[in-house]
Protein backbone atom coordinates (compact mmCIF):
# COMPACT_ATOMS: atom_id res chain seq x y z
CA UNK A 1 0.00 0.00 0.00
CA UNK A 2 2.59 2.07 0.79
CA UNK A 3 4.54 1.47 -2.35
CA UNK A 4 1.92 1.80 -4.47
CA UNK A 5 0.83 5.60 -3.01
CA UNK A 6 4.49 6.47 -2.88
CA UNK A 7 5.07 5.15 -6.48
CA UNK A 8 1.95 6.95 -7.98
CA UNK A 9 2.76 10.76 -6.26
CA UNK A 10 0.41 10.68 -3.55
CA UNK A 11 3.00 10.01 -0.71
CA UNK A 12 6.30 11.54 -0.49
CA UNK A 13 9.16 9.73 0.02
CA UNK A 14 10.22 10.78 3.31
CA UNK A 15 7.16 10.06 4.92
CA UNK A 16 6.65 6.58 2.99
CA UNK A 17 9.93 6.06 4.62
CA UNK A 18 9.38 7.30 8.08
CA UNK A 19 5.53 4.79 8.08
CA UNK A 20 8.01 1.60 6.89
CA UNK A 21 10.53 2.73 9.82
CA UNK A 22 7.60 3.26 12.26
CA UNK A 23 5.78 0.02 11.00
CA UNK A 24 9.38 -1.84 11.15
CA UNK A 25 9.75 -0.95 15.10
CA UNK A 26 5.59 -1.57 15.77
CA UNK A 27 6.18 -5.03 14.99
CA UNK A 28 9.21 -5.72 16.48
CA UNK A 29 7.83 -4.17 19.52
CA UNK A 30 4.22 -5.94 19.08
CA UNK A 31 6.41 -9.37 18.50
CA UNK A 32 8.72 -8.49 21.85
CA UNK A 33 5.12 -7.83 23.79
CA UNK A 34 3.86 -11.38 22.92
CA UNK A 35 7.22 -13.55 23.62
CA UNK A 36 7.06 -11.23 27.25
CA UNK A 37 3.47 -11.92 27.65
CA UNK A 38 3.85 -16.32 27.07
CA UNK A 39 6.86 -15.93 29.37
CA UNK A 40 5.41 -13.89 32.25
CA UNK A 41 8.22 -11.36 31.45
CA UNK A 42 7.65 -7.66 31.67
CA UNK A 43 5.20 -6.27 28.69
CA UNK A 44 5.48 -3.16 26.67
CA UNK A 45 2.93 -0.66 27.69
CA UNK A 46 -0.67 -0.74 25.42
CA UNK A 47 -0.17 3.01 25.63
CA UNK A 48 3.31 2.82 23.93
CA UNK A 49 1.85 0.35 20.82
CA UNK A 50 -1.14 3.14 20.17
CA UNK A 51 0.85 5.76 20.16
CA UNK A 52 3.46 3.72 17.77
CA UNK A 53 0.31 3.53 15.85
CA UNK A 54 -1.11 6.98 16.03
CA UNK A 55 2.75 8.37 14.25
CA UNK A 56 2.20 6.25 11.60
CA UNK A 57 2.96 2.75 13.16
CA UNK A 58 -0.36 1.42 11.93
CA UNK A 59 0.55 -0.95 9.37
CA UNK A 60 3.43 -2.75 11.42
CA UNK A 61 0.61 -3.06 13.94
CA UNK A 62 -2.17 -4.11 12.23
CA UNK A 63 -0.12 -6.95 10.02
CA UNK A 64 1.40 -7.78 14.03
CA UNK A 65 -2.06 -8.54 14.91
CA UNK A 66 -2.51 -10.56 12.16
CA UNK A 67 0.34 -12.54 11.91
CA UNK A 68 1.00 -12.88 15.53
CA UNK A 69 -2.57 -12.63 16.79
CA UNK A 70 -1.76 -10.46 19.95
CA UNK A 71 -4.12 -7.68 20.72
CA UNK A 72 -6.72 -8.63 18.57
CA UNK A 73 -9.25 -9.55 20.35
CA UNK A 74 -9.38 -7.07 23.32
CA UNK A 75 -11.59 -4.64 22.40
CA UNK A 76 -11.08 -1.98 24.65
CA UNK A 77 -7.32 -2.04 22.55
CA UNK A 78 -9.17 -2.44 19.47
CA UNK A 79 -11.37 0.47 19.96
CA UNK A 80 -8.30 2.87 20.66
CA UNK A 81 -5.94 1.34 18.02
CA UNK A 82 -9.19 2.35 15.39
CA UNK A 83 -9.42 5.37 16.86
CA UNK A 84 -5.15 5.98 16.34
CA UNK A 85 -5.31 4.54 12.88
CA UNK A 86 -8.24 7.01 11.34
CA UNK A 87 -6.51 10.17 13.27
CA UNK A 88 -3.05 8.99 11.73
CA UNK A 89 -4.54 9.02 8.10
CA UNK A 90 -6.87 11.84 8.78
CA UNK A 91 -3.57 14.11 9.75
CA UNK A 92 -1.62 12.57 7.20
CA UNK A 93 -4.41 13.81 4.46
CA UNK A 94 -4.36 17.29 5.96
CA UNK A 95 -0.66 17.15 5.66
CA UNK A 96 -0.61 16.26 2.21
CA UNK A 97 -3.23 18.93 1.20
CA UNK A 98 -1.21 21.45 3.32
CA UNK A 99 1.86 20.85 1.90
CA UNK A 100 0.91 18.64 -1.28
Amino acid sequence: MLLGCTVAGWLPQWLAGWMLLASVWTFVLYWRDKRAATRAQQRTPERTLQVLALLGGWPGALFAQSLLRHKNRKVSFQQVFWICVVANAACTMALLRAFG
